[in-house]
């Protein structure tokens, strides 16, 4: 195989890239200076001997337990349980939840083989019931089918711990249009709405 079939393929494994992006991003690199090649490549070796999940949350991070679990200013009574170390970028872009996360790694799909075995599921249940003082967890699973199944699951799971499970509220986003909601996103949106105040 040469040296331009072993880098498509190699791309074309990526999500959401498929054989024709792939070899379109094979020829653009191929037609960079070098040092521009050599500096993605070592970037990318970077990132595999440097990055490792955080031995407590799950979270990606260059060092062991990473940043958001050593902050003194986090709220260390409230954890929010994300499917993906990648959501916790989207919750901490938004800049209201100053709590701790755990990462799952996914969600359960039996048709995809993945149990509560392959899931960060036990190490949560320990992390909850090892006397750390969390009064809460919030369950912050993607609103599909796996995840609402994983949801539930956490629910059953970590009730008998003596904590407070809440899931977050899903609904209809910012901008958008009631004609367009599909029927899930309106009953979700109606069972969370709240008391308006002045």
């Amino acid at each position: 195989m040469s040296a331009i079939e072993e880098l498509t393929a190699e791309l074309a494994k990526l999500p959401g890239i498929g054989r024709k992006t792939a070899t379109r991003l094979t020829f653009f690199l191929l037609k960079q200076p070098p040092g521009a090649v050599e500096l993605l490549a070592r970037s990318i070796q970077a990132l595999a001997q440097r990055v490792a999940p955080c031995s407590a949350c799950g979270n990606f991070c260059e060092s062991d337990p990473c940043a958001i679990c050593t902050d003194a200013k986090r709220d260390r009574g409230i954890v929010c349980v994300v499917e993906e170390a990648s959501d916790i970028d989207a919750i901490e872009r938004s800049g209201e939840y100053k709590g701790l996360y755990h990462v799952l790694g996914g969600h359960l799909s039996p048709l995809d083989g993945v149990g509560p075995e392959e899931l960060r599921i036990e190490a949560l249940r320990r992390r909850v019931g090892n006397g750390a003082n969390i009064r809460e967890v919030i369950v912050a699973t993607n609103p599909s089918m796996e995840g609402e199944a994983t949801a539930t699951y956490l629910h059953g799971v970590l009730a008998s711990e003596g904590v407070h499970v809440t899931r977050i509220a899903l609904g209809l986003p910012v901008g958008g249009d009631l004609e367009y909601a599909d029927r899930l996103t309106i009953a979700r949106a109606l069972a969370a709405r709240r008391e308006m105040t002045a």
